[in-house]
């Protein structure tokens, strides 16, 4: 299988890890069931008829296994894998030199789709549709337009924000699903699979502590596996992660109870005690915690609403009484959660 195009900001060491960790067949990967039933039936029986499987649309927060996906759909089908992302097809011709280069049943994953420049999505609908691609030759009144046949291949798109997505573009994938968080259950299987291949020793106890914290993410929870068997090396001296081992390491790397990390934590300590409770806008938040403003609202955010820790209201974001008691303050009285939506 081939892969080209890595987006440039991917650490290559990152890359080497996440895609060593990565069930590579439909069978090997958890979680995610109702979509898992849905890829196995479309991609049989594309595979039955000898033809390239449907456009595929993946949504949800980062590190869920929409990358991961694409992979599986390739390796299932049998096909190379060119990869791709949105920010990086600046132009319509960046675009047609990969069509181009596609052979019949090969997929192509285009991450963060969502932010394609709009030149660039028009092209792709004829593309998705017909399998066609339209080139204009020239400037000015000597311009004319070709139109190329293309082999019929498999589109994967990832996307953080479904919204951002123009109705044209989603309606051109066969299927769209939206991946959810994973049940600790899940992210335990996921993390004692990876500790094997990293050749980790970790016991059941701490594989769940490293499950619990995970956010729902199985990224988060292999990043932490790999925190953690840091830990133990170094601070520990010991082979084995157990529960005690596990929890020291995840709190000396300052992922707490709930798996919120030091910017998770900064977001509900700002809303609790630098606003007092008062809604705050999403941009005024982002620089009171120094991210940018769109990493608050899908990296950090979705988990903390799931946790019922935050709240988007039409005044801003607003931390709930959870979040005063998780951090251990007292909720103002006249800022209680109720009092926002009163009259």
């Amino acid at each position: 299988m081939r892969e080209e195009l890595l987006s440039p900001d991917l650490d290559p060491v990152d890359v080497e890890v996440e895609v060593g960790l990565r069930p590579r067949r439909l069978d090997d990967f958890v979680g995610q069931t109702e979509l898992k039933g849905h890829l196995r039936v479309m991609l049989a029986a594309a595979a039955e008829r000898g033809e390239a499987a449907d456009h595929f649309l993946f949504a949800g927060p980062p590190g869920l296994g929409k990358t991961t996906l694409a992979h599986i759909v390739a390796n299932e089908m049998g096909a190379e894998l060119h990869v791709t992302s949105g920010p990086a097809l600046e132009r319509a011709g960046d675009l047609a030199a990969i069509l181009t280069k596609l052979e019949p049943g090969d997929v192509l994953f285009i991450d963060e789709i969502h932010r394609l420049a709009r030149a660039v999505e028009e092209i792709l609908y004829p593309a998705m549709e017909d399998y066609e691609l339209d080139i204009v030759l020239g400037k000015g009144p000597a311009a004319r337009s070709i139109r190329l046949e293309l082999p019929r291949f498999t589109l994967v798109g990832a996307t953080t924000r479904t919204g951002l997505i123009t109705g044209p573009l989603r309606d051109r994938f066969g299927l769209t699903a939206r991946l959810d968080y994973y049940e600790v259950d899940d992210l335990q299987s996921i993390v004692t699979r990876a500790a094997r291949i990293l050749g980790v020793s970790l016991d059941d106890e701490g594989a769940a502590e490293i499950a619990r914290r995970s956010r729902g993410t199985p990224r988060i929870g292999n990043r932490l596996l790999r925190q953690v068997r840091d830990f133990a090396q170094i601070e520990r001296r010991v082979d084995m992660v157990d529960g005690d081992v596990a929890r020291d390491g995840l709190s000396f790397f300052g992922v707490d109870d709930l798996g919120l990390d030091r910017p998770s934590r900064a977001i509900l300590s700002a809303l609790c005690e630098r606003f007092e409770g008062r809604p705050v806008g999403l941009k005024t938040l982002a620089i009171c915690v120094s991210e940018p403003d769109d990493t608050v609202e899908d990296v950090y955010e979705p988990f903390l609403i799931q946790q019922g820790l935050l709240l988007r209201t039409p005044q801003g974001r607003v931390a709930t009484s959870a979040a005063y008691e998780h951090l251990g303050l007292e909720q103002p009285v006249d800022r209680r959660e109720g009092s926002l939506f009163d009259g």
